[in-house]
């Protein structure tokens, strides 16, 4: 009776289905971009379970201004689907690689009116659970001021911290030649004393 009982308990539990997990989703949180260019967008996640062979990866764009989201981009199956009748049906190409949880698209030529919010979603069958991660981008026809005035702030510092670098070691190495130059001399006068006063006492 016990027997029957504890192979009965296995046979439930392989039956069980396994239980889900969140998954966490990641996207950038703005890009910024000059009309005319390309710009990746990039979408991971993290699951606790290795990745799924019905792994997917979806893309919705909402434009700013509207309230409503459009399907742009899916992934499932192993192969990649491009909304045919979007804004984006010729301007975008997935470079992700899913075996390695990345489903990163790429937006061509890009266009003022691109601007707005985009949404990605990933499975990793078991794991479905999980909120979906935004990345707004703004498309500029040239650079914005405070990026700009950023961007050479970052360089300043940076070489300003490579100068003092230089600085330092090059003086560095000036006051142990210094000293040692110092110590030559100061050793030499030395003998040079002592052996004037053995020959003064000899005399």
């Amino acid at each position: 009776m016990l027997t029957f009982l504890a192979l009965a308990s296995v046979v439930l539990l392989g039956i069980v289905p396994e239980q889900s997990q969140a998954i966490v989703i990641y996207t950038g949180w703005e890009r910024h971009a000059l009309v005319g260019s390309d710009i990746r967008l990039s979408c991971s996640f993290f699951s606790w379970r290795w990745t799924s062979e019905d792994v997917t990866f979806s893309w919705t764009y909402r434009p700013d201004g509207s309230r409503d989201s459009i399907s742009i981009f899916h992934y499932t199956g192993g192969a990649a689907y491009v909304d045919n009748k979007g804004p984006f049906r010729d301007r975008l190409e997935f470079v992700g690689n899913p075996g390695r949880r990345d489903g990163s698209i790429l937006l061509k030529n890009l266009e003022f009116n691109d601007n707005g919010t985009f949404t990605c979603d990933a499975k990793n069958p078991p794991d479905i659970v999980g909120r979906p991660s935004s990345v707004r981008l703004l498309v500029f026809e040239k650079v914005p001021i405070q990026a700009g005035v950023i961007t050479g702030a970052i360089i300043g510092v940076v070489l300003g911290l490579l100068v003092l670098i230089v600085v330092i070691y090059y003086l560095m190495r000036f006051l142990v030649a210094r000293r040692v130059f110092s110590l030559s001399v100061s050793k030499h006068g030395k003998k040079k004393k002592e052996g004037s006063q053995q020959r003064q006492i000899k005399v």
